[in-house]
């Protein structure tokens, strides 16, 4: 059973002021929950663990995929392909932050992967500055939570440049080098969050810029600004999935410059054989025994409860949860049904004493940094609420 702890809300207007313009949703609820939920050092340790111990295999699956040309199977849009592999190729491509979504790690309960948000993770304002800032305006410790999501990933941006070295070594490798930051405008969330990520670039010593997509310019040698500025490093807060798709002439010209070694694109191609939740499938095919997996297969499965789900859907839209007796127990529509299904096995969610469902949410940036969760239904989708957490 979940255990939560009442707090006085923050208000609107001083969320506002730091920058958290999406705390009411639709229907008029306060999108982030007056309470949080109350975990022991052990289950923030297990959650630390699980995460670390899910990006390794998540890399050598890539590996696995990679060599064994198994595109196909992830749902990886074909213009992409040569990219991905470039970006594998070079660590010089590397992965920023992620979000390990999780099920259990409460009560004892097992910690089971749900899927990896690898590529245009959400909640990152809420988990790294929100919840901190409940604690701080009920007078409580803010060590008192698994949560070093900013400090994290400003390391993380001071590994562009040092690798595998110890990131003091920064300033003495850094050579001026400038990150740009674009995200799509008319989405204040996406904007904020772009602009939270590049103050935790400008913290680890970055020299940063921010366009709107629609602003920044490339060709074969350069990506810049609308002022013409060059940039070695691009930040886009837009799927690989959608760029394939939708902006196919943008996916072709990312490919001549990451080719021409003109610049770097953050997160990294690759994070897209992260981000298809096909990838699951071939964690069980490498990892069978694994205790954070759950069976995942790319046809329906027989004789127990499944989740249906598309490769690359996004907050619970086109998922299925399926009975054993192949009855249906909720269903959720959407944009994605366009996209090649996986099934995984049905795992049920802790709850509180009020019945709703909850689940883990652990951002990685080199190593596990942070942990929010997602309160609502059955399916979790973008009406459910984020509840900050306080380790007791």
């Amino acid at each position: 059973m979940i255990s939560t702890l009442k707090v006085n809300q923050i208000d609107n207007a001083t969320l506002e002021q730091i920058g958290f313009s999406w705390h009411t949703d639709a229907d008029g609820s306060k999108y982030v929950a007056d309470e949080l939920v109350q975990i022991t050092p052990e289950e923030a340790e297990a959650y630390y663990n699980a995460a670390n111990t899910l990006y390794d295999m998540y890399a050598q699956a890539a590996e696995h995929v990679i060599e064994n040309d198994l595109f196909f199977e992830l749902g990886i849009p074909f213009n992409l392909i040569e990219l991905i592999k470039k970006s594998w190729e070079n660590d010089v491509h590397w992965h920023l932050y992620g979000r390990f979504d999780l099920a259990g790690g409460i009560d004892g309960k097992p910690i089971k992967l749900i899927e990896f948000n690898a590529d245009t993770p959400t909640g990152l304002f809420e988990t790294a500055v929100v919840q901190w800032a409940i604690l701080k305006a009920n007078a409580m410790d803010e060590q008192k939570q698994f949560n070093t999501v900013y400090e994290s990933i400003s390391e993380n941006f001071k590994r562009l440049i040092t690798l595998f070295e110890e990131t003091d070594r920064f300033e003495e490798l850094y050579q001026g080098w400038r990150i740009l930051f674009s995200c799509v405008e008319g989405n204040d969330e996406e904007e904020v969050t772009t602009k939270l990520l590049q103050r935790m670039a400008d913290d680890a010593g970055f020299m940063t810029g921010f366009s709107f997509l629609h602003e920044v310019q490339f060709d074969e040698q350069n990506i810049c600004d609308k002022a013409n500025q060059e940039y070695e490093y691009w930040f886009k807060l837009f799927p690989w999935e959608d760029i394939a798709i939708e902006e196919g002439g943008l996916a072709l010209e990312l490919n001549t410059i990451v080719e021409n070694q003109a610049a770097i694109v953050l997160n990294p191609a690759y994070s897209l054989l992260f981000q298809s939740k096909a990838m699951m499938k071939i964690l069980c095919d490498l990892f069978p025994d694994s205790p954070y997996l759950l069976k995942t297969s790319y046809e329906p499965l027989e004789n127990m409860a499944y989740v249906e789900k598309k490769v690359f859907g996004r907050e619970g839209a086109n998922t299925t949860f399926v009975n054993a007796d192949g009855s249906i127990a909720a269903q959720n529509e959407g944009e994605y049904g366009h996209y090649k299904s996986v099934y995984q096995e049905a795992v049920d969610f802790p709850q509180d004493a009020k019945g709703n469902y909850y689940q883990a949410g652990v951002f990685f940036a080199y190593e596990a940094c942070g942990l929010g969760y997602r309160r609502g239904g059955k399916i979790l989708d973008n009406m459910s609420k984020f509840v900050g957490h306080v380790i007791r």
